[in-house]
């Protein structure tokens, strides 16, 4: 994987399966940043992880004494550790709409994700899936109107909405029966194959495509 590279202050404990790990996989490869990648299985978590995280949850990034264990608390920690490139806009008001952003996306639509691939429900999963088509094709337009997730620039909105739109076929989430959403689809062709995106891919993930 891209972003692993020769040993570092800084540990990422990731589950390549989940769209929480991959959304910071994503920052780390955005920012370059050399990290030592552990992929845990997060039903047989290493006794490490427990006593670095109370929760002994995923993801879990460990930078010397700093043990961060929120994926969004990772990402800006990050982006602001890491300043170049930015993640998020200067300007405080515009700052805050992308931190709505990202708590919309994961009302909306991590919540779904979660509830697909944890559930045993069929009828909660059926539920879960079509509120979750309908609620990326009723957004679809607005990605005629800029490049990015309501942006000129890449974000943090970008790497959390990514993991989400690549995992839709394994989700069984079909939107491209919809002509509406042909400014998404050109989006996630751009989004797919930026070099952070592909270096960010777990051999688990690469599957889901495949």
């Amino acid at each position: 994987m891209g972003v692993v590279a020769k040993r570092s202050s800084m540990i990422f404990f990731s589950d390549p399966t989940s769209h929480y790990s991959h959304r910071v996989r994503i920052v780390l490869a955005e920012k370059g940043v050399t990290v030592d990648m552990i992929e845990t299985d997060a039903l047989h978590p290493p006794t490490e992880l427990s006593e670095l995280n109370p929760y002994n949850s995923l993801p879990t990034l460990v930078d010397r004494d700093l043990v961060l264990y929120e994926s969004k608390v990772m990402m800006e920690y990050l982006d602001e550790r890491f300043p170049h490139p930015p993640l998020l806009p200067v300007y405080p008001v515009a700052r805050a709409e992308s931190r709505l952003l990202i708590h919309r996306i994961e009302k909306d639509w991590c919540a779904l994700v979660d509830s697909i691939q944890h559930t045993r429900s069929e009828n909660v999963i059926k539920k879960a899936t079509k509120e979750l088509k309908d609620g990326i094709t009723g957004i679809a337009p607005i990605f005629a109107e800029k490049p990015f997730f309501m942006s000129e620039e890449f974000t943090l909105v970008d790497c959390c909405i990514a993991p989400i739109l690549w995992r839709l076929p394994s989700l069984g989430v079909d939107i491209r029966s919809s002509k509406q959403t042909k400014p998404l689809l050109a989006y996630m062709d751009a989004l797919f194959a930026r070099e952070s995106f592909q270096e960010s891919l777990s051999e688990q993930e690469r599957e889901m495509r495949s």
